[in-house]
């Protein structure tokens, strides 16, 4: 394909950045219009409890109050649903999940009741004078604990809080491996708890029209289609055309605006009976207690040995915590993480145990990168755990076990099918340009100076780019423009800015005379949003496919007004000029010609036949200061392979922004439950650690690409790879660190400033006994 000035490979700036930067953005809060209502659902102040709403009528008789509406007032709205399946052991127990609590709450933040009035302190002051009567019930907040005979029950009806079970691999050739195995090593680590929080708190516009008996619902969401198809089917059993969704400009999504939450129906069901626009903006302090959270389980991984060292198989449990309730994509998150615990490596064999836990949470569902972390956390802790036990380095226990290049396709014991990769090229590259050979010449000076070093590296891959086909639609303006409409949904990546590159690849004209439009359901016919970085590796894909079309119908017809040949004219700067001549033809003249309009219309489909399959080398250099147990990343490389690179400024910056939120779980970030109460006790930015600029390395990063064999453009996914190799790239240079200085050899996320001073404190103590 020939390189054109703004199409693929090329570093375009942002075409998005000019509007947000100046403050032309338009998020939902911003679309409220004047004299819409405000709803406002009061929540349960309790873990686990059964109520009893004994008294509105004070409440309804507020000034401004409109409605109050509680689980009496929803007949005929559904549940909030599970979308997911799993292959589990047993058919997997799904409790309802209501829009208002009926009778009993079982997380701090489920919802009873919903105030809707005009404005948002009056709804505040009305939900505080319903009388409500509360029995407080035993929390169990621990998922490991939630298992263990004696629990308290979340769910009455479900034995033990155990909610599904999952086995991959092959149980007997693994046991056959270990009885013949030199040694063991094995490693238990915590995946720990995490709040998603994107710079835009959730938030909706419901509307009614009572003439259609429609709704249009704006709502920052990582995909319309989906939201619409889920109110339609699940929640009001109604056709779906009667639901548009909106989706405007978005602040951050990780996974958590994908799915449903109550606020939607809701805000929806008050619009219809009060017959006004109803809006519903979250604050930060609710958005903590009521949107999904991410991660949160415990595992132990287990490798069996041959006498150099070599894996000959890898036994792995996970305990996961639901939550009190499954949300959209729960149950899948931990199982598709399970297919990818294999790593890079060649293992012969694997015994995966999955055990799902219910707990009185608040539901656990997918976070950037969703399983792909957690196995990656897990599986480059056993490698370096391999590596301290055995006395060999962490580059060579991975180099005895990657997988080699000639033996793509490789399909791995948990089910996988890897197109492509070359592990080693890039862990080798990666140690060169972060100056692995010349650590202990730092480590001299760190020790010179009192505070400890490590270095650790992470060779992680994951997939992603898969599922549903996507869509786009493309047209060619009376103006010479374009515009693509695509069932993705950006929110913050620059899908704008890549989209219009692949159309421009084929169309060749500047990305600002491509106009990409999302969000929309009455504009667009399909989409399947954006998740599981497939934005670019499926919609960029069908958007190339649309573009290619389009540029052809183009050339046959500027190739019949000027009477020649389609094989003898081609697109050069928006216009179609006749090869080796100077005559040509304007793209507005030809969008001006008769027909035109139906004509010069295209439609791209692209269904992935298999996930693509990202993967590098992460390492990352740390110190530490032995007196206060400070952790600072003083180094950090990444090299990736991407397959192909679209725009080399947009992928570091997704990257970039992947480590930090690794970096943050790592080093930062954590949620605390009270066991007793069950409380969430980091439940502001008070207590919850964000990263800031000052916890930020600069980056080295560059990509040593192997095209995808199963990508038509030869893509790797690329929004979620930078988390999940941060984490283990992080902590193992910190264990690093403390093994060199203390003989420390564990160490759980996050590896917060006390966890490290009391863990060195530890390690002196028992070398002094």
């Amino acid at each position: 394909m020939t390189p054109t000035k703004f199409g693929m490979g090329q570093a375009v700036s942002r075409v998005e950045d000019a509007p947000l930067i100046k403050g032309e953005g338009r998020y939902v809060s911003d679309l409220v219009p004047q004299g819409a209502l405000v709803g406002y659902v009061l929540r349960s102040p309790f873990a686990f409890a059964d109520f009893v709403i004994k008294d509105t009528s004070a409440a309804r008789a507020m000034k401004g109050v409109k409605a109050i509406f509680t689980h009496a007032d929803l007949e005929g709205v559904g549940l909030l649903p599970c979308l997911s399946q799993i292959p589990s052991v047993k058919p997997i127990p799904n409790p309802p999940w209501e829009v208002l609590c009926s009778k009993t709450v079982r997380h701090v933040g489920d919802g009873v009741a919903f105030v809707v009035a005009d404005t948002l302190d009056r709804a505040k002051d009305a939900a505080e004078a319903i009388e409500i009567e509360w029995t407080s019930r035993e929390p169990i907040i621990d998922a490991v604990d939630a298992l263990k005979p004696g629990a308290a029950q979340v769910w009455p009806d479900i034995a033990g809080n155990l909610c599904g079970e999952v086995h991959l691999g092959d149980a007997d050739a693994t046991a056959k491996a270990f009885e013949k195995a030199h040694r063991t090593v094995s490693v238990t680590i915590v995946n720990n708890r995490l709040i998603t929080n994107y710079m835009e708190t959730r938030g909706c516009l419901a509307e009614y029209d009572a003439k259609s008996k429609g709704f249009t619902l704006t709502l920052g969401s990582q995909g319309s289609h989906g939201i619409q198809a889920t109110l339609a089917t699940k929640i009001f059993n109604m056709p779906k055309e009667k639901i548009r969704v909106v989706t405007p400009d978005v602040g951050g999504g990780f996974g958590t605006k994908t799915f449903m939450f109550r606020e939607y129906p809701l805000c929806m069901v008050a619009a219809r009976k009060l017959k006004k626009p109803v809006a519903w903006v979250q604050e930060r302090g609710d958005h903590f207690v009521n949107c999904s959270q991410g991660r949160d389980n415990v595992s132990t991984a287990t490798a069996a040995l041959d006498k150099r060292g070599k894996v000959l198989a890898v036994k792995v449990q996970t305990i996961a915590d639901m939550g009190a309730y499954l949300s959209q994509y729960a149950t899948f998150i931990p199982y598709v993480g399970a297919l990818m615990l294999a790593g890079v490596y060649a293992f012969p064999a694997m015994d995966v145990r999955l055990k799902y836990a219910y707990t009185n949470t608040v539901p656990v569902d997918a976070y950037r990168g969703a399983g792909r972390p957690e196995a990656a956390y897990l599986i480059e802790r056993l490698m370096d755990r391999i590596a301290i036990e055995t006395g060999s380095t962490p580059a060579e226990v991975r180099r005895r076990n990657f997988i080699r290049p000639d033996q793509f396709p490789w399909k791995t014991p948990v089910g996988r099918t890897y197109d492509s990769g070359e592990f080693d090229g890039h862990m080798t590259r990666a140690m060169e340009v972060a100056g692995w050979d010349t650590f202990k010449d730092r480590l001299k000076v760190a020790r010179k100076a009192g505070k400890i070093r490590g270095i650790g590296m992470a060779t992680y891959i994951e997939a992603c780019g898969g599922g549903a086909p996507e869509n786009a639609w493309m047209s060619l303006e009376k103006d010479g423009s374009v515009i693509i409409k695509v069932g993705t949904q950006s929110n913050g990546q620059g899908h704008k800015t890549a989209y219009a590159q692949l159309a421009s690849q084929h169309l060749d004209i500047p990305v600002e005379r491509i106009t990409v439009i999302q969000g929309d359901t009455d504009l667009i016919p399909s989409g399947t949003g954006t998740g599981g970085s497939r934005s670019l590796p499926v919609g960029g894909a069908a958007v190339d496919v649309g573009a290619r079309a389009l540029a052809d119908v183009i050339k046959e017809m500027a190739a019949t007004e000027m009477e020649v040949g389609v094989a003898d004219v081609e697109i050069v700067g928006g216009n179609v000029r006749v090869v080796g001549t100077d005559k040509s033809i304007s793209y507005e003249k030809i969008a001006s010609l008769p027909g035109a309009e139906e004509k010069l219309k295209s439609h791209g489909t692209w269904r992935p036949p298999e996930p693509t399959f990202p993967n590098g080398t992460h390492i990352c250099e740390v110190e530490v200061d032995p007196d206060t147990g400070a952790t600072t990343i003083v180094g950090y490389t990444v090299v990736d392979d991407f397959g192909v690179t679209i725009n080399p400024t947009l992928l570091a910056g997704q990257v970039h922004g992947g480590i930090v939120q690794g970096i943050g779980q790592a080093l930062l970030e954590r949620t605390v439950y009270d066991k007793e109460s069950g409380q969430l006790l980091t439940a502001s930015f008070m207590d919850y650690a964000m990263p800031r600029a000052d916890h930020i390395p600069n980056f080295h990063f560059e990509t040593r690409n192997v095209p995808c064999v199963t990508n038509l453009l030869g893509i790797k996914g690329a929004g979620e790879a930078g988390t999940i190799g941060a984490c283990p790239a992080v902590m193992n240079a910190l264990v690093d660190a403390l093994w060199r200085a203390y003989g420390i050899k564990e160490i759980d996320m996050p590896a917060t400033p006390a966890v490290v001073w009391e863990a060195i404190q530890q390690a002196k103590a028992a070398k002094a006994a």
